[in-house]
């Protein structure tokens, strides 16, 4: 299947409804659950970093205030500009990459900045967004923040457009979804099938399909099924037995999948384990040995 009709196999509304992060999964089609943060909820949270940056801001200043009552004007002023912008500026940038993303209000609210990849941010990525944020937060106001962020669908604001990075939700309600069951009346079915290489982010939306379709509309449950069972049939052969549902499908290729994945690791783990006991079989003086001469100890061979 070709990269434009597999966008457009995802892009059909009726897979929004699943909620994906669409982009975002492992090469065994492990879903990575990073939901893009609401702008409510990253606002509350920079609203309490703000309150503790601005506590320690307006603390130091009143401390320099009171140490050099009698200092120069130029020079308090220059000191005080120094500690607003290493407040406003050089704190959260320091935080966020030291802790990878996570400031105290990020912590509370369960987010954390990663790059657009999944991965966690370095300090280019956060001084990007810290110097951004002195315009289009502190000196807007946050309207451009705002503006942007409704109009990404990830929600980022200008910080997180030029550095490659948006704020994620790491604390769900939905949990990990449990390994789907072979239905018994395609078992046999299944086995003998032929299945091509699915995509891993197909195989992502039928598996979070099938552990969301009770929490579904009627209507959307259906309107999914048959959508998924489509694009499932492109590297499925032969079809099911005539009448079955497209949910039993589905579970059963997600099982039958699984199993040969299991099969397939088991048979080159147990591969690995009887080159590494020939190796220690083959004598010291062989390229391929791996035991000292005069060392006596045998392993077990292992078991086939």
């Amino acid at each position: 299947m070709s990269d434009t009709g597999w966008t457009r196999a995802l892009s059909d509304p009726a897979l929004e409804d699943l909620g994906l992060s669409g982009d975002l999964v492992t090469g065994e089609a492990v879903v990575l659950e990073l939901r893009p943060a609401s702008f409510a909820t990253r606002a509350l949270s920079f609203s309490i970093d703000l309150v503790v940056q601005l506590a320690v801001g307006i603390g130091l200043t009143v401390v320099v205030a009171t140490v050099a009552p009698d200092a120069d004007a130029a020079a308090v002023s220059a000191i005080v500009l120094g500690i607003w912008v290493a407040t406003l500026v050089g704190w959260p940038v320091t935080v966020e990459t030291v802790t990878r993303g996570r400031s105290l209000g990020k912590v509370i609210f369960g987010l954390r900045v990663v790059r657009d990849d999944g991965g966690p941010v370095r300090f280019r990525q956060a001084l990007t967004r810290g110097l951004l944020a002195v315009f289009e937060i502190y000196l807007t106001f946050g309207s451009i923040a705002l503006i942007a962020s409704l109009a990404n669908p990830r929600g980022k604001r200008v910080g997180d457009i030029l550095a490659g990075t948006y704020v994620i939700r790491e604390r769900t309600g939905a949990g990990s979804v449990p390994p789907v069951s072979m239905p018994p009346e395609l078992a046999g079915w299944a086995r003998g099938a032929d299945l091509g290489r699915i995509p891993d982010r197909l195989a992502m939306a039928v598996r979070q399909f099938l552990g969301r379709a009770p929490a579904l509309h009627p209507s959307s449950r259906q309107r999914l099924g048959i959508t998924l069972a489509e694009q499932i049939n492109r590297y499925v052969a032969p079809a099911p037995p005539a009448g079955t549902h497209p949910e039993t499908y589905l579970a059963a290729v997600l099982a039958e999948r699984r199993r040969r994945d299991e099969l397939r690791l088991m048979a080159e783990a147990r591969a690995r384990l009887q080159r590494e006991w020939r190796r220690q079989e083959a004598s010291p003086l062989s390229a391929t040995g791996t035991r000292l001469i005069g060392e006596d100890e045998r392993p077990a061979q292992p078991l086939t």
